[in-house]
């Protein structure tokens, strides 16, 4: 899996940052998953190498301006283009109000169904919000000045490296054998000869972990929800010397979020949702920011529009 920073601003866009939203492509299909998608996010796909028709599931982590105002705009241009078969939203209950308000104020009917999955009380009562055979997502409450939630992609074990030398060496001929034998299946073969699928695969290969925090101060049940990830992405909205101003505005600084990551035992923290205060001209920049995340947990990267990152 890899994700795409769409936008990394805070509160509103700046010339080189828009605001909030994130593409997760998964690595088992050709699914995009957005998070969050703030006024101009159709821009920033088009600017992107992401493909809007691949998207059939958003997730909303609050219902504040430059998280949704690009929502509306968004579905009826996939509406327009004929390409989407549906599109899966989870968000907070006041998410399918504003969407259908919008959508019916402007005149605008989509060509294919949305399906709305409210999620305050998979939150409030740690329930799976989705699964798959192949991954599953949770979600979690977070402390801001509205309701907001947090959203963990994980993907489950994989099969073990196969053994295709080994296979080839038993005159197994290659095919859809081969898959069954990576999913540690017995098989029988055509002349009578049985194999167990055990014996050509390495070890499973434990599933990658993706963790979206924002907006939120700092929060336990962010910690909790970031256990052991690969992968944490977390606001930084504020320096540590603007400490007071987050504690107002229930945001985070970059301390708060790299002590989310140390305390959660996460593997890379991405810190992303910087204030427009913080630019290249100010007294503090962002690369400020990121000095400071890091001096708290090293392995800190600053977030930027189009960035693109490997879970792993």
């Amino acid at each position: 899996m890899n994700i795409t920073f769409l936008g990394t601003s805070s509160g509103v866009p700046s010339l080189t940052r828009n605001v909030s939203s994130l593409a997760l492509k998964l690595s088992q299909s050709s699914e995009v998953w957005l998070f969050d998608c703030g006024e101009g996010t159709q821009h920033q796909i088009m600017k992107s190498n992401i493909k809007s028709s691949q998207i059939k599931k958003i997730f909303i982590t609050h219902m504040h301006g430059d998280h949704i105002y690009g929502l509306p705009g968004l579905l009826a241009t996939l509406g327009l283009s004929g390409n989407s078969e549906g599109i899966q939203i989870y968000g907070p209950s006041g998410l399918r109000s504003f969407i259908n308000s919008a959508l019916k104020s402007s005149f605008c009917k989509l060509s294919f169904p949305l399906n709305f999955v409210e999620v305050e009380n998979f939150a409030s009562e740690n329930k799976i919000l989705f699964e798959n055979n192949k991954i599953k997502v949770n979600c979690a409450c977070l402390k801001h000045k509205i309701p907001a939630y947090g959203y963990r992609v994980s993907e489950k074990d994989k099969p073990g490296i196969f053994d295709i030398k080994k296979a080839k060496s038993l005159k197994i001929a290659p095919g859809p054998i081969y898959s069954e034998l990576q999913q540690g299946k017995k098989v029988v073969l055509a002349d009578g000869r049985t194999f167990d699928g055990k014996e050509f695969c390495g070890p499973p290969r434990k599933g990658e972990s993706f963790v979206y925090c924002t907006d939120t101060v700092f929060s336990e049940s962010a910690v909790s929800l970031s256990k052991n990830a690969d992968l944490l992405v977390h606001e930084s909205t504020f320096s540590e010397e603007d400490e007071s101003m987050a504690y107002e505005k229930l945001h985070s600084t970059t301390i708060m979020a790299a002590k989310t990551a140390l305390l959660s035992n996460t593997k890379k923290l991405i810190i992303t949702h910087l204030s427009p205060r913080y630019t290249n001209k100010n007294a503090i920049t962002p690369s400020d920011l990121l000095k400071e995340a890091q001096k708290v947990f090293p392995n800190t990267e600053l977030a930027k529009d189009f960035l693109t990152a490997e879970i792993k």
